[in-house]
């Protein structure tokens, strides 16, 4: 890495080397976002599968309840 460095201060492309530094250092960032934004999606929709899964089971016994008290 000190050559890359090297190689871009002797060349005066340190605006270059700033630049790319900062646009990797971005993506990297949005990547981690973006993976962070999935998973909170998925265990959102895992949080609503389990919720119509209680209120389809909580229909079903206060169905029965009804059923039994007629």
């Amino acid at each position: 890495m000190s050559d890359l460095i090297r190689i871009f201060s002797e060349r005066g492309d340190l605006a270059h080397l700033a630049l790319f530094l900062w646009a990797s250092s971005a993506s990297a960032g949005l990547l981690f976002a973006l993976r962070e934004l999935s998973a909170a999606s998925r265990r959102f929709d895992d949080f609503v599968r389990e919720l119509q899964r209680f209120n389809r089971k909580a229909h079903r016994r206060a169905e029965t309840l009804n059923k039994d008290r007629d």
